[in-house]
Formats: structure tokens, C-alpha cells, sequence
């Protein structure tokens, strides 16, 4: 489906039946969006939240200032040391609405992430919907690389928020604290995934909006809903 971004009417939801239960829902989720591509190409680098937020601000360096977005890392199969895209690989960028120009135009572009090519399709938008669970594959706090001292600085971050909801690390299969990292030019930064429950309506869109933790245009902090299949590891 192609998108006219600049009419607000033609914006979709992944559950319309929803936008119709409260007016006021729907304005809040009319402040932020999701801009989805599709892709072309076949693998990007297992971590690739760094090169891949260089290779779109080559395309739009406002985006080095802007504190509002959000770049999700793209999903695939993970398969030596890649990620191998598949039909459902998407690149996912959350922004207010009325920045979407600023990354619309990245609708065909080819973008180089690492040794690896991938051309963007173009863009459909989406509104933010509520859940009750919310996951972030990971989130950085900066001076918390204990399981113990993030999950605390994680819950200060909420409460900052004004949201009303328990966070807990996710885990391995072997039960311990699923800890990840991203790598940064010649740095490697430490996080942990986390997951957000017994989130209301109004809490978990402005958990979607703002999400917690840095480096949010590199793949950290952003949060999507847990589907209900997927457990809480």
C-alpha cells in the first residue's frame, strides 16, 4: 500500500477496529508513528543498529540532532555472523508525524551497512497501538552494566515517564539475564533486554514514544508489543 504522507486520513492501523474506542487514544497515537520499508537484499551484519542509523543520517544528517526518533534493527534469521533477511524483514523507523519528510524520501534509496547493500521499498505508516506487555530487544543506561543496578536505573526511567508498570530483564534459556551489546565505531556498549508489564493504554503509548535507555536510533530503547505466542524470555 502506498502512503500519501501528507494526508493525515490515509494513515493505517495494524487493528482499525481500535482507533474507534476512544477519541482521545487516537490523538495520542496521531503523535507518533511508525514509517515501515520493505526490503530488498539479502543480509545485513548481525550487529548493525550503529551502521545502519550512519547509513540513513548519509541521507538526512538532521537526524544527528533529533532526540524524537526511534530506528528499530532489522529482523531476520540469524545465520553466521548475518542476518538473513526474509518477505517479513522491515526497517521500522518511529517518529512524530510531522518528521516523516524527513525519512520518506529514504522510499528507494540503496543503503550500504557494512559490506552488505539493501534497497528501501516504499514506506507504509502506522499508528501506535496500546498492549499491556511491552519488549525492547535491548536497552542501554549508561553506568548500569549489572543486572541488579539497570533493572533499578530502568524502573527510575519509567517512573520519570510518569508510567505505572513492573520491568523485568528477559532471559536466556538457561534462566540467566539476557544480556546483549552493540558495537559503536571501536567501542562495545552493554545492555540487557527488557520487558515492560501491567502497562494501561496511556502508559504504553507514551512507553512507544519515548522508549528509555540511549541510542535509540541505533536499535536501543525502542519497544514493540509481545505478541501473545512469545514468552517472556
Amino acid at each position: 500500500m502506498i502512503v500519501d504522507c501528507s494526508l493525515p486520513t490515509q494513515i493505517t492501523s495494524e487493528s482499525p477496529l481500535k482507533l474507534t474506542e476512544s477519541r482521545e487514544l487516537l490523538t495520542s497515537q496521531l503523535l507518533y508513528i511508525d514509517l515501515i520499508f520493505n526490503l530488498i537484499g539479502q543480509t545485513v551484519p548481525l550487529d548493525h543498529g550503529y551502521e545502519l542509523f550512519s547509513a540513513i543520517a548519509h541521507f538526512e544528517p538532521k537526524l544527528h540532532k533529533l532526540d524524537t526518533v526511534g530506528i528499530h534493527t532489522i529482523a531476520g534469521i540469524p545465520k553466521e555472523g548475518v542476518i538473513q533477511l526474509t518477505k517479513n524483514s522491515r526497517l521500522r523507523i518511529r517518529l512524530p508525524v510531522e518528521q516523516v519528510g524527513l525519512v520518506y524520501p529514504l522510499a528507494g534509496k540503496q543503503l550500504r551497512i557494512g559490506k552488505h547493500t539493501i534497497r528501501l521499498g516504499i514506506p507504509e505508516i502506522y499508528l501506535l497501538e496500546p498492549a499491556e506487555r511491552l519488549r525492547s530487544r535491548i536497552v542501554i543506561i549508561q553506568g548500569y552494566q549489572e543486572p541488579e543496578s539497570f533493572l533499578a536505573a530502568a524502573q527510575r526511567q519509567l517512573e520519570q515517564l510518569g508510567i505505572q508498570a513492573k520491568a523485568f530483564i528477559t532471559k536466556n534459556t538457561d534462566g540467566s539475564p539476557k544480556r546483549r551489546s552493540i558495537k559503536i565505531k571501536r567501542f562495545t556498549v552493554v545492555g540487557f533486554g527488557l520487558e515492560i508489564i501491567n502497562l494501561s493504554n496511556e502508559d504504553s503509548l507514551t512507553l512507544l514514544r519515548h522508549g528509555i535507555g540511549g541510542k535509540r536510533k541505533m536499535g536501543c530503547g525502542v519497544f514493540l508489543p509481545v505478541k501473545r505466542k512469545e514468552n517472556a524470555t
